[in-house]
């Protein structure tokens, strides 16, 4: 059995063999192909949680599951507030093949995710990106976003102006003096942020934007003003996790679910419709992502 630490897992995933892992494990889920049961949440003391999820892949035969935990304490210690292990097991025997450390792990699979909704949803001439958050996912999606397409601009903005500064300084972009300069204009808008009330207003986007939400992975919290959510279409990782554990699905009355990105990607349901139309793609993140990156980890130090 191998024990994979963060480093040996990073080495071993590639941005343009990981989107496309990504993309078979989002159509198989969506074919019914793959075999993933809705995660289970433990809830923990001082606001935190654990998510247990488990999943089965046919092609190739992947099996595995994950422990997350979200600690929002850690950010006071200067510790990722999101920690994972993932555990892989041989399909057919059910012995543990590796555990990986997969913090780093889920930050990438789900900014390749979120990389192949802009493929799918956003217009062709967006060439200005928007960042709300500046943790591990919004370093990770800025990473696999200026791999899928050249950026004209690139603008963040977070509460914390020290983190701010840093992580503009650091990655060569603008620092927005508030979320609405950073999210006016912007053809694509990423919010990855740990805020449980809505950290984007209507208003502020323009028509033909793809907005992409990672953040709010509860029934009880939302990142999206509900406006925007009745004026946009749709699209979700999963119907049955987002209708039970999205709040911006939840807390908004009357909410129509478009289509699961994999349905998309696999052409069983259109994508963008108009240049006008507004998109946006809810991402809670699924455990066949966690055990295709795996196995795409294993397969790399394999060969």
């Amino acid at each position: 059995m191998r024990s994979l630490d963060a480093a040996q897992v990073r080495r071993s995933l590639h941005w343009p063999a990981l989107i496309e892992a990504m993309r078979a494990a989002l159509i198989a889920f969506s074919q019914g192909a793959a075999r993933q049961p809705l995660r289970t949440v433990t809830e923990l003391p001082n606001g935190g949680c654990l998510f247990t999820m488990p999943a089965w892949l046919p092609h190739p035969p992947a099996l595995g599951a994950k422990l997350v935990s979200i600690c929002p304490s850690n950010a006071t210690l200067g510790i990722e507030t999101h920690q994972a292990t993932l555990v892989m097991l041989h399909p057919s025997t059910g012995q543990t093949a590796a555990i990986l450390e997969a913090t780093g792990l889920t930050a990438m699979r789900t900014a390749a995710v979120s990389a192949l909704s802009v493929e799918a949803l956003a217009r062709l001439d967006a060439q200005h990106l928007a960042i709300l958050g500046t943790g591990a996912q919004a370093r990770s999606h800025l990473d696999a976003f200026r791999h899928i397409r050249l950026w004209q601009s690139i603008r963040a903005w977070s509460p914390s102006p020290q983190r701010l500064a840093q992580f503009a300084a650091t990655h060569n972009i603008e620092a927005a003096s508030s979320p609405e300069h950073a999210v006016r204009n912007a053809g694509v808008i990423l919010l990855a942020t740990s805020s449980p009330t809505p950290v984007i207003d209507e208003a502020w986007v323009q028509p033909g934007a793809h907005v992409i939400s990672i953040g709010a992975p509860r029934p009880t919290e939302r990142e999206i003003d509900p406006a925007l959510l009745h004026r946009a279409t749709i699209v979700v990782d999963s119907r049955v996790s987002a209708l039970a554990e999205s709040g911006d699905i939840r807390l908004t009355p009357n909410i129509a679910i478009h289509a699961e990105l994999g349905e998309v990607l696999a052409r069983t349901a259109p994508g963008r419709a108009t240049r006008a139309e507004i998109t946006i793609f809810k991402s809670l993140g699924l455990a066949v992502e966690d055990v295709a990156a795996g196995a795409l980890v294993l397969h790399s130090l394999s060969s």
